[in-house]
């Protein structure tokens, strides 16, 4: 085969060859046999792949099955081989794809158990469309993750730290920031001042989410969340939904990111419809066993 095609067919690369079949032969429109007169000499695996196999995806926004080219490097599916479950594989594959991840995002995506994280917040139509379509964001929710992994700001092994700590500590990594939270955002300020009756208001970080065409506003907490923090939110949401936001934009909506939150001190704080959030971030890594677990008890609880 070295002789006939060229190099990339060691031992190792065709059991990688073999095992890529089995994963995707579901996908794969021509065999094994009717691809080999595809591969010219000197080409790669990756280059193989993205000219010669086609896969059957759902693409967003279009009810039609089409179909698009493995277009992921080699190393990104050698990683995605590994993920068992087929729906969180092809999650993974979809957006390492619509949102151009490296190989060391997908793994840092995958190590911080982003699918788990939004299938936990879907029902069950919701969890279909992440392994089909990816990640869709038509409506506030859909941002949302719960916990916000933010491990990369390297605060972990820091025994204290201060708002003003993590909010410096986002603004110097505020490229990983913009990837934790997901597609659309853009940042606009740190420390937003606002003043009615004389007095002055800041509100910590200041987003504006393209794709839904809102600014979203977070407010970040060490602590326990207080009724305070939500009504402080609430304020800065009315403020800038009123004084701010042009008239053909959507409403804006509120974060609070907290170390720890209460689910019914949120529920009967806030108004039913508000777009205001309380959220939890840790600052390091998800043990993948325990969401998985999660995973399989909220599983349950909507078969029921």
């Amino acid at each position: 085969m070295t002789d006939e095609f060229g190099r990339g067919f060691s031992q190792t690369n065709l059991k990688m060859m073999r095992r890529f079949y089995l994963t995707y032969q579901k996908q794969i429109g021509q065999t094994p046999s009717g691809l080999l007169p595809a591969l010219r000499k000197s080409q790669t695996v990756s280059d193989f792949l993205q000219k010669s196999v086609t896969v059957s995806r759902h693409l967003p926004g279009n009810e039609r099955t089409a179909s698009a080219p493995f277009n992921l490097s080699w190393s990104h599916y050698i990683f995605l081989m590994s993920v068992k479950n087929d729906a969180e594989r092809q999650f993974y594959e979809i957006e390492s794809f619509n949102q151009n991840w490296s190989l060391r995002e997908l793994k840092r995506q995958f190590n911080s158990g982003l699918y788990e994280r939004l299938t936990l917040s879907r029902d069950k139509d919701g969890v279909k469309q992440l392994a089909t379509e990816g990640q869709i964001i038509s409506r506030p929710e859909d941002l949302l993750k719960e916990p916000y992994i933010l491990e990369f700001l390297g605060l972990g092994e820091k025994a204290r730290y201060s708002e003003s700590d993590l909010e410096s500590a986002i603004i110097d990594k505020l490229e990983h920031f913009l990837l934790e939270l997901g597609k659309g955002f853009l940042f606009e300020a740190r420390q937003k001042r606002f003043t009615f009756d004389e007095e002055h208001f800041f509100v910590d970080l200041v987003f504006y989410n393209r794709l839904l065409r809102c600014f979203v506003l977070i407010d970040l907490k060490i602590g326990k969340l207080s009724h305070g923090d939500l009504g402080q939110m609430q304020m800065y949401v009315n403020y800038f939904d009123r004084c701010v936001k042009l008239e053909d934009e959507a409403p804006t909506v509120g974060i609070v990111l907290c170390k720890k939150k209460h689910d019914a001190l949120v529920e009967i704080t806030l108004p039913k419809g508000a777009n205001i959030h309380a959220r939890e971030y840790q600052l390091y890594l998800p043990d993948k066993e325990l969401l998985r677990r999660k995973l399989a008890e909220w599983g349950e609880e909507v078969a029921e």
